[in-house]
């Protein structure tokens, strides 16, 4: 699978780092994983908050290209909400997990895809209005405006729609093995900053649920 960024899109100032990690097993949750797990939560419950520079310019993305602010909140401002809300993080599966942890240190977008269930390659490019969309947890698609950057497979399908709203199509579960993840920064971060976080995302990962993972 190849994953590229249309210039339409660089243009936005976004940056965007594509990561695949094969061989994961996303079935167990080890005594040292779910350490890191409590002690990274507990951590973000005492230091982190919302009022960040890096989320704060996604918001200023989304208004280059007019999209309202109150559907589309940013997801690591998302992820930090419903942590300080629940005093915990919501336990999906080990790879979501840590993820969404990396997510709201970092404070850039992430996100995972499961590629047996993408077709052919990825883009992050605008839309044209004619592409499929199924909102994860829901079974109808939804109506895509034009203009909108989002991440598309060779199908024509939305696998994420700018990077606050991934799909039922290719959503990880505890049988997916092999990952295409998204680590998506904005004018805020540097390339650097986003090429780090996507290093550490492989360490994380590898080092808990095994696998082999590089940056596409």
């Amino acid at each position: 699978m190849e994953f590229t960024v249309e210039q339409t899109v660089k243009d936005l100032g976004i940056k965007c780092i594509g990561v695949r990690i094969t061989g994961i097993n996303n079935h167990h949750y080890s005594d040292s994983l779910n350490d890191y797990l409590n002690i990274h939560s507990q951590r973000l419950l005492k230091s982190s908050n919302v009022n960040d520079p890096i989320i704060q310019g996604f918001y200023d993305l989304h208004k280059k290209i007019g999209v309202s602010k109150r559907k589309n909140i940013p997801a690591s401002e998302n992820l930090i909400k419903l942590l300080k809300k629940r005093h915990d993080i919501t336990r999906i599966n080990p790879v979501v997990d840590i993820y969404n942890i990396i997510s709201m240190e970092s404070k850039l977008a992430l996100g995972a895809h499961d590629i047996d269930k993408i077709t052919g390659n990825v883009s992050l490019k605008l839309t044209d209005g004619k592409e499929l969309f199924i909102p994860l947890g829901q079974e109808e698609p939804k109506e895509v405006p034009a203009n909108v950057y989002s991440y598309i497979d060779d199908n024509d399908e939305i696998i994420c729609y700018l990077e606050v709203r991934q799909v039922n199509k290719t959503k990880v579960t505890n049988d997916s093995k092999d990952i295409f993840f998204i680590v998506q920064g904005n004018e805020k971060t540097d390339y650097n900053y986003v090429k780090n976080v996507a290093e550490e995302l492989i360490t994380v990962i590898t080092y808990y649920c095994g696998g082999t993972g590089k940056i596409l």
